[in-house]
């Protein structure tokens, strides 16, 4: 591995250094080879895999770290968080030259774990590892895996389970909750934390009039376009507090998520999310919300030209950017799904039309854009108690799709429209063979998963491409971890 550690170069007081405590009896779970090839992993490094994915060994380039932040959970200010059971364990530079963290879960307690016990379950380190890899084979920006080990370690959640640990990789660990917690607590740090920010993320921002101004705006477009791709392949974070959206735009934190199946903008994926904050349709208003939250945190750093309204003025402009980012890559991402020139001016409502179809019909999300792909128009209709509404949606598509290049839209179409989406009760019967120490589903499902827009025949079952029955109970799934 070629070492860029850049995080400890910061104030200490932005961090706490300690070794991870590894689990008793750690074992292999599941190994990312090509993921550790695009991070110039060594052959001893890959053949030491285990060691380094379950904290038994780290490296003396880099001191192992737990970061402090805060952060806005559920809508309400929950003062001061922190990696309570990660640790940031080496920052390298990968294949691109990009630097990326190498955070360990599951490390154990540091002093932010707030009387947790700093451990994961393997339940929820599955999920993790799939999902990262899920979203970033659907090329969607999002933090991915190295590896994952179990342990003969009990872990107490609401029953005894198996503990476990991930290597997660990303872009940036640095949230929003971050400048939240500097500004209430160590407001002297915002000036050169925030110019770190942009030399090591947004070095661009740095030849701009206002830099600060430029960095704002950056964040906010990246992750208009990050919640815009969320949108489009069906996803729900499913827990978007402030200390869990980096300053990158990629996906972080995967907790109670879920990857829509029925259609159900309202659907409440996470049974911790009593108010319905975080579902599906909630998430631009939301990420609006979180960036509104943060924003705020830069007032301080208002220039000598500048006096305090102005700023403030300033800085509520870069979030104008939000919405016709998020509208601009939707909308262009929906009309790919769909097979209709982004151009059109009719493009966009029929596309909407299409979506209120698989709302009220209840389709599936995923195979219905197959089906229409597909050109399976009648098994479609098929499957609609209103078939004159489908009927209206079909001759105003094929209205549209008349006169243009077919051959070019349809191969649009292919291009983003997955075959395969990590649905949870895929993930859950992964799960059960994994507590009974079988990965083979858990190695099915990462293959399938790799390659989500060819159809895998040999590969995928039947419950792949399909809700569970609606007499069946979904996967339940919430906060705990």
């Amino acid at each position: 591995m070629q070492f860029n550690s850049r995080y400890p170069s910061l104030s200490p007081k932005l961090y706490h250094q300690q070794q991870p405590s590894p689990l008793e009896g750690a074992k292999a779970g599941h190994f990312n080879e090509s993921l550790a090839n695009e991070l110039n992993w060594s052959e001893d490094d890959k053949n030491n895999w285990v060691e380094i994915c379950s904290g038994q060994k780290t490296f003396q380039e880099f001191k192992p770290l737990a970061m402090v932040y805060a952060g806005h959970q559920f809508g309400q200010w929950a003062g001061q968080l922190g990696d309570g059971r990660g640790l940031l364990i080496a920052q390298i530079l990968d294949k691109n030259n990009q630097t990326i963290d190498l955070h360990l879960k599951g490390a154990g307690s540091t002093p932010y774990s707030r009387m947790g016990d700093g451990r994961a379950v393997l339940r929820s380190v599955i999920r993790e590892y799939l999902a990262g890899h899920a979203l970033n084979s659907l090329g969607v920006p999002s933090s991915n895996s190295v590896g994952f080990t179990s342990s003969t370690q009990g872990v107490q959640r609401e029953k005894l389970e198996l503990g476990a640990m991930m290597l997660r990789t990303s872009d940036c660990h640095i949230r929003l909750g971050h400048f939240e917690w500097i500004n209430q607590y160590q407001a002297d740090l915002l000036p050169e934390f925030t110019q770190k920010c942009i030399e090591w993320h947004y070095p661009e921002c740095l030849e701009a009039d206002q830099p600060i101004l430029a960095f704002a705006t950056k964040v906010i477009q990246r992750t208009a376009i990050m919640i815009s791709h969320w949108q489009l392949v069906g996803f729900a974070h499913g827990v978007m507090n402030t200390d869990n959206l980096n300053i990158t735009g990629s996906t972080l934190d995967f907790g109670p998520y879920g990857f829509m199946e029925r259609f159900r903008p309202n659907w409440i994926n996470n049974h911790s999310d009593y108010k319905a904050r975080y579902t599906y349709q909630q998430q631009p208003s939301i990420g609006h919300w979180n960036l509104w939250q943060w924003l705020n945190n830069l007032v301080p750093l208002c220039p000598q030209e500048f006096d305090k309204e102005q700023w403030k003025d300033a800085l509520a402009q870069c979030l104008e950017h939000f919405e016709p980012t998020f509208l601009e890559h939707y909308k262009h991402g929906l009309s790919q799904k769909m097979g209709l020139p982004s151009f059109h001016k009719d493009s966009f409502d029929c596309a909407m039309a299409f979506l209120r179809i698989l709302q009220s019909e209840q389709l599936d999300y995923t195979q219905s854009f197959i089906r229409l792909q597909n050109k399976e128009y009648e098994v479609l209709k098929d499957d609609c108690l209103d078939r004159f509404q489908f009927e209206n949606f079909l001759a105003q598509y094929q209205a549209i799709r008349n006169g243009q290049d077919l051959t070019e839209l349809d191969a649009e179409m292919q291009k983003i429209n997955p075959h395969y989406i990590l649905r949870n009760h895929m993930a859950q019967k992964a799960i059960e063979l994994a507590e009974r120490n079988d990965f083979s589903e858990l190695e099915r499902l990462f293959k399938l998963l790799s390659q989500p827009f060819t159809k895998q025949i040999d590969l995928e079952k039947s419950e792949d491409l399909a809700p569970l029955p609606s007499d069946v109970p979904e996967v339940i799934v919430s906060c705990s971890s």
